[in-house]
Formats: C-alpha cells, sequence, structure tokens
C-alpha cells in the first residue's frame, strides 16, 4: 500500500471515508458452547460468585483487582453495587452451561465509540471456570460481539506489569504486546506499571478461524482436552 501524503507531501493516515462511531454494547446475552455470557445482575449472580471466588482460600485471585478481598457475600455486594452496575464498566458474569451457575466475571471498558476502541478487563475468573475450554470462549465470545457484531476497530487488554498470569493470557489469546506505560496507576496504595496488548479488526478473521478451530468438537480428545494448542492454531491461520 502506498504511503498517503497530503497537499505539503507530509505523510498521513490512511483514510477512513466510511468510519463513524461504533454503538455503545448491549446489555444481551452471548450464548456459547461451554459457557453463556449474561449481563451482571446483582441478585441473579452475587450469591454463587461470592461461593465461586471463595474457592481460591489463598486470596491470589484478588492481588491485581481495583477492590480488595472480601470474605462474606455482603462485602462482595457491596463491591459490586459501587461498580459493576454501569454501562462503563460494563460487567459480565460468566456462566457455565454444564452446571448454569455464574463462575467468573469481565468487563467491556474505557468504552470509545468514537473512535472504535473498547477494552477487555476487570477479569475474575474462579476455580470453576480457570484452565477450562469456558475460560477461553469466554474470552472469544466478547472479543466476537466487538469485532464482528458492533464492528469496532481495536480491542485492549491491560494489566500490571507484575502479573504474569495475564501477560501469558493475552500473549495466547492473540493480542500483540504495545508497550510499558510506567507509573501509571497508583492501587491499594501501591504503584502500578501497566502493560498494554491489543488486537485489531485486520486481525480479526484469522483469530475467529482459529478460535473456531480450537472449540470445534474435532479437536476435543477422548480426555477432553483440546488437541491442537491455540497459539498454534493462531499461527496457522494467519499464515
Amino acid at each position: 500500500m502506498s504511503e498517503q501524503t497530503n497537499s505539503n507531501g507530509q505523510p498521513i493516515g490512511q483514510p477512513q471515508p466510511d468510519w463513524t462511531p461504533r454503538p455503545h454494547p448491549p446489555k444481551t446475552p452471548i450464548d456459547g458452547r461451554f459457557c453463556r455470557i449474561a449481563p451482571f445482575d446483582i441478585d441473579a449472580h452475587a450469591d454463587d460468585l461470592f461461593e465461586a471466588f471463595a474457592l481460591n482460600t489463598s486470596g491470589a485471585n484478588w492481588t491485581y483487582l481495583g477492590y480488595e478481598p472480601t470474605d462474606t457475600v455482603a462485602g462482595l455486594r457491596k463491591i459490586m453495587a459501587a461498580g459493576w452496575q454501569g454501562e462503563d464498566p460494563l460487567f459480565h458474569t460468566i456462566i457455565d452451561k454444564a452446571t448454569d451457575k455464574p463462575v467468573g466475571v469481565a468487563a467491556l471498558m474505557r468504552i470509545d465509540k468514537a473512535n472504535g476502541a473498547i477494552e477487555v478487563g476487570n477479569i475474575h475468573y474462579s476455580e470453576h471456570l480457570k484452565q477450562r475450554p469456558a475460560a477461553t470462549e469466554a474470552m472469544f465470545l466478547l472479543m466476537r460481539r466487538v469485532f464482528k457484531e458492533l464492528g469496532y476497530r481495536r480491542y485492549e487488554w491491560k494489566c500490571d506489569s507484575l502479573n504474569a498470569p495475564s501477560r501469558a493470557a493475552a500473549a495466547r489469546l492473540g493480542f500483540s504486546y504495545e508497550g510499558l506505560f510506567r507509573q501509571a496507576v497508583v492501587y491499594k496504595g501501591r504503584n502500578r506499571d501497566t502493560t498494554w496488548f491489543s488486537i485489531i479488526d485486520d486481525e480479526w478473521p484469522a483469530l475467529e478461524s482459529a478460535y473456531e478451530a480450537w472449540l470445534s468438537p474435532d479437536n476435543i480428545g477422548a480426555d477432553g482436552q483440546q488437541k491442537q494448542r491455540l497459539q498454534a492454531l493462531i499461527q496457522a491461520h494467519k499464515g
């Protein structure tokens, strides 16, 4: 593609003549094979989520979240009431279809409709969800909504730079590393350097094909595990 320049010969970005602001994500469910994504409902989901989160007895799952751990359902409801019921962040509950129970949450946030950018964050997976197909499928379902249904251009993942599992998850899911924002946040009385990752719309078709192949029944072995790794499928579909 030839470089675009203005009348002064200065390089400029590619024109986007048909671009229009994107709609706000709807509060509607998304159905998958292993899980269902439901709009967060404090009365319907709080008690089950508390029980699921309580399985992590060490409290390690709370380390990099923006709120302190709680050991009571009333405490969790207070956290939820303070920040989980708005439009941005827009929280979703991940429901295990095998049990019809809430097992985790994730939010679409920093929703920039004008520029078509959105972040997935506030991810809190219980022990019922971690390292299971539904954990990956949940991320795929939200990603598919953002790119395929709503037509956004950019999908972001940000985390505390010290959160090694989150950095590894972003890489596995097909996000590209973009950089380190030093001293970006103060939370829980401490500094956070923030690591940024993203996926853009041009990358979505290959990622969609890779996820669909990974989630296909043909990719599940007799032990119930996926035969091919997601990262290998992503590389194969990127060509």
